[in-house]
């Protein structure tokens, strides 16, 4: 399994008039790039609360236009059907996939992961996955509601220990193509992959306070 990559931020340039020292500054930096949130249905509010934390211009994404102004993309967790559903009536089902061509960064959990899918073995006819990432799925491959669980899991990449993963009518990854790094399993099944700039995770890291899988995503940009 490997790690994901590290990413620089831009500095801040001096105010006008500032005096100019002999050696080079120590100089704050900030990210400047735009993640959107897939604000259709689902968890979409907590996504945006933990970019928000690690220092991103975070919006909700509603609209072509707000998707055309996003540098990365977060697709939560929610209802894949219904989510599938309200990309079509939207309008934004034909601008996203055209930007996933263009190889915008995504992040996919749970309901996001199907969405993203190469397919879905029992979604419904009518559902159309984006075929972005080299997987198969089924939907609520760990259970219903009751089912749901936590697990502490190791990720490829991430610092200081185990990550708490909560797992809601979660999907289950059936197959996994040459070409997906496999980033952490539960009972040697994948739950978290990466091929090129697509992350999918079939559990909801936003529903905790532990930021560093978001960091990642942002740090693998």
């Amino acid at each position: 399994m490997s790690a994901w990559p590290n990413a620089a931020g831009s500095t801040l340039a001096p105010e006008p008039g500032d005096a100019q020292p002999t050696t080079a500054p120590e100089v704050a930096t900030v990210d400047t790039r735009r993640i959107g949130v897939l604000a259709l249905q689902g968890a979409f509010a907590r996504h945006v609360e933990a970019l928000a934390r690690c220092g991103c211009d975070a919006v909700e994404v509603r609209t072509a236009e707000q998707l055309e102004n996003c540098d990365a993309l977060v697709l939560p967790g929610g209802e894949s059907t219904t989510m599938s559903m309200l990309l079509e009536r939207s309008g934004l089902r034909q601008p996203l996939a055209a930007r996933l061509g263009q190889g915008l960064p995504v992040f996919g959990t749970c309901a996001g992961m199907i969405l993203l899918a190469e397919s879905i073995s029992d979604g419904r006819p009518d559902q159309e996955p984006f075929r972005a990432i080299d997987i198969d799925v089924r939907r609520n491959g760990y259970g219903r509601q009751v089912d749901s669980f936590e697990a502490d899991i190791n990720v490829a990449g991430l610092d200081d220990g185990p990550f708490r993963a909560v797992f809601i009518r979660a999907p289950v990854v059936t197959r996994v193509g040459p070409s997906v790094d496999v980033l952490a399993e539960v009972d040697d099944d994948p739950v978290l992959c990466r091929m090129g700039s697509i992350t999918v995770a079939s559990f909801h890291p936003e529903l905790t306070d532990d930021d560093r899988l978001h960091r990642l995503f942002l740090q693998s940009l």
